[in-house]
């Protein structure tokens, strides 16, 4: 029987709908339970459930602290059940002021560090809430928002937080979830406060306007915004943008003309011991010729020193330099994906963010005044009953004292409620005299006009969002730029001009010679060597090509498929070993070789030709790629190759084939082009094209022949027009078909 009814809870379903159905489930819990902030508070369900604990603790500002391994087994226990470490590590990041803008939390102990150093475990530290956690928490107990039961049912917890404070950004928020991401960044709360004043009046109000209360996040560790209006504007429009922040630096002169930089300020969630690690590392690896050394004399305050390698050296070229390499300048993805609603993950812009967080307070606002109207109602009517009950003392305590139901008598000859007739049977025998009497009046008179105003301003949206704009203003007087915690941090600036950087500025100019074999590896070794200077290499292989070069030059290799590939020589491995592929460094396939490689000089131009003949002279500034996949430059056609890549240095063009068939044509007679296939240089019957060069025809054309070069002063007899066949080259010229 056990085992027919295990068979009948079996259920047959596809694989494929089975997974869809549980990966649903997985995604929804991750973007609603998990990694997306709700708009109206700017809190994931850790956060909210962390702070709504510790009110229940309570642990205001102005009470004690206790051990956030009790307040870590509170949550975990009663709202949050998952790992007590995410729950601290959560709990850490709101205490960090380095890491939230504004903290939520107020710890005492070793929260971490802007190194990356990490916190003390939970058993040493201590907390309690902030007055801005306060101010979200304010009039939870007032029914302002809804609660819904904790996963066990034993308890309740809120669905959002009341959120008398513009969290959402001036925290900002991150976070992964399945599909979709989001990444907002701290805000200054003043200019929100601002804004959110602004769009009470116009709630219409452009982008432009708004981003004139709100240029640009304000981040907790300071910093430069390097961005242009236009940029910023466009972010907030969409919701979705990168906004460029650089490090605050100063120059600080000394003796003799002596000066060095100091970085005050590094962008946010940097880890400045990396960051100092690494401009070590570029110092070392001697890519920053400018800089001497670094050193990090930070304390409470970020001071990091940078020793210039001489006097002359300009700060300004200095800086970029680092900028360009280092975390010194850093980009902040700006994506609003958050819960509309609670329910709706949804990019929003600028407007609606803020409208978002108006329509919760008012909603709250409505919620706070109906709950008080309720309570004031409560009260009248238990006043309204004590006041008969002195009016009429005597017969209430005889009724008190003679009658077996004195409640249901004193509701009967008083006409009172039951509410009425049970407060003045608990009613205590000192509240019988006559100053409670005055007292009870005087209450009864001040709560019925706080009635009559609650009614007024519930049937009033005007005075309901004046109420709003008040408590908005409140904030800002508590929080804004005038306060110690609200003064703006980050500065405003505009995009960088574009300093020219030379790449000398970057990398320490040494001579080295490239060296690359016949099987494609390739190598820097110190020094220029000269002509016939024994380079080993490994079994089977031997030079390919030979050059000497410096290490803030550049290399451009063309490819049999027509592509041009760029590479520094300061990434080239060094001239102990055997060297490394260059088809690795550049992407290049297996079914591709090399065809030529030169030390890039922007001056030049280059001939370029395919087997088939084709080619076309393009100047060498527009072959430089900038990534690793290289830039088509000859079109080749399909099945076909590039064979030939020669620096063009004359008037004259010779072009020779697999036929070894020679023709002479003049150079004007080629187009000058960026990319295609070009026109054809000599005609095959059979073959295609063995070389081709450029040569002056009074220095005659060099040929390579047995080892030697051979030079032919006189061309007369090849000499022809374009794309014709040619004649076999003068006696005396070896087989090889390559000119020198």
């Amino acid at each position: 029987m056990a085992a027919k009814s295990e068979a009948a809870r079996v259920r047959e379903t596809p694989l494929g709908d089975a997974l869809s159905e549980r990966y649903l489930s997985y995604a929804l819990s991750t973007i609603m339970a998990r990694s997306l902030p709700d708009v109206r508070d700017g809190l994931k369900p850790v956060h909210r459930r962390l702070l709504f604990a510790m009110r229940e603790l309570r642990l205001n500002p102005e009470s004690g602290f206790k051990k956030c391994a009790r307040i870590v087994g509170d949550v975990m226990g009663k709202y949050h059940p998952h790992g007590d470490q995410a729950i601290y590590d959560a709990m850490v990041r709101l205490a960090q002021q380095f890491a939230v803008r504004y903290p939520l939390v107020d710890g005492q102990g070793n929260f971490g560090n802007v190194d990356g150093d990490n916190a003390a475990a939970m058993r040493y530290t201590e907390a309690r809430l902030t007055e801005v956690a306060q101010a979200l928490l304010e009039g939870i107990d007032e029914d302002a928002v809804d609660f819904r039961a904790t996963y066990d049912g034993e308890g309740d917890e809120p669905v959002v937080l009341p959120a008398n404070f513009p969290n959402l950004l001036a925290n900002g928020a991150s976070g992964i979830a399945v599909g979709m991401a989001t990444s907002i960044p701290p805000h200054n709360v003043g200019e929100i406060c601002d804004a959110l004043q602004h769009l009470i009046k116009f709630p219409r109000a452009g982008f432009d306007k708004l981003v004139d209360f709100i240029p640009g996040p304000d981040f907790p560790t300071g910093g430069v915004l390097c961005e242009d209006r236009e940029t910023v504007v466009e972010a907030y429009k969409t919701g979705r943008g990168a906004l460029r922040f650089r490090a605050k630096w100063e120059v600080e002169k000394q003796k003799g003309g002596v000066w060095q930089i100091v970085i005050t300020e590094i962008p946010y969630q940097v880890q400045k011991a990396k960051l100092v690690e690494r401009i070590a590392e570029l110092i070392n690896d001697r890519k920053i010729a400018m800089l001497a050394d670094i050193r990090d004399e930070s304390a409470e305050d970020v001071r990091v020193v940078l020793e210039p390698r001489s006097r002359n050296v300009d700060p300004s070229m200095l800086m970029e330099s680092l900028f360009r390499q280092t975390e010194l300048e850093s980009r902040f993805s700006l994506n609003m994906n958050v819960l509309d609603g609670g329910v709706v993950p949804r990019v929003m812009n600028l407007r609606e963010v803020l409208q978002a967080f108006l329509d919760h307070r008012h909603e709250v606002l409505v919620r706070r005044l109906k709950h008080r109207l309720a309570k004031i109602e409560r009260r009248l009517e238990i006043l309204d009953g004590y006041i008969i009950c002195y009016l009429n003392l005597d017969e209430v305590i005889r009724i008190i004292r003679e009658e077996d139901d004195p409640k249901a008598e004193l509701m009967s000859r008083f006409d009172l409620t039951e509410l009425q007739a049970e407060s003045i049977l608990n009613m205590r025998l000192r509240a019988l005299r006559k100053l409670e009497e005055i007292e009870i009046k005087k209450e009864h008179k001040a709560l019925t006009e706080e009635r009559k105003e609650i009614k007024g301003v519930l049937k009033d949206k005007d005075k309901r969002w004046k109420r709003i704009s008040g408590e908005i203003a409140d904030i800002k007087s508590r929080f804004g730029q005038k306060t110690s915690v609200g003064k703006r941090r980050t500065e405003i600036a505009a995009a960088p001009t574009g300093v020219v950087v030379p790449l000398e500025a970057m990398i320490e100019r040494e001579p080295v010679t490239v060296v690359c074999s016949k099987k494609g590896w390739v190598r820097a070794m110190r020094g220029h060597m000269e002509k016939g200077a024994e380079v080993k290499f490994k079994e089977g292989d031997g030079p390919l090509f030979m050059m000497h070069a410096q290490t803030t030059d550049k290399l451009v290799v063309f490819a049999t498929n027509g592509r041009f590939y760029t590479v520094g020589v300061d990434k080239l491995p060094g001239g102990r070993g055997h060297g490394e592929p260059l088809r690795l460094m550049i992407d290049l396939a297996n079914e591709h070789d090399i065809v030529q490689l030169l030390v890039h000089d922007p001056e030049r131009k280059l001939l370029v030709a395919a087997y088939d003949g084709r080619g076309f002279v393009v100047p060498e500034k527009e072959v430089v790629a900038a990534t690793r996949n290289g830039k088509q430059v000859l079109n080749v056609a399909k099945g076909g190759k590039a064979a030939a890549c020669s620096v063009v240095d004359g008037d004259y063009v010779a072009v020779v084939g697999t036929n070894r068939k020679l023709l002479v044509f003049p150079l004007s007679e080629l187009p000058e082009m960026t990319r295609g296939r070009g026109v054809r240089l000599q005609k095959y019957n059979s073959g295609g094209l063995s070389d081709a060069t450029t040569f002056s025809r009074e220095h005659g054309l060099v040929w390579r022949s047995g080892g030697r070069t051979r030079t032919q002063t006189s061309v007369e007899t090849w000499v022809g027009k374009r794309a014709q066949a040619g004649r076999l080259p003068p006696p005396g010229i070896g087989k090889s078909n390559k000119f020198a």
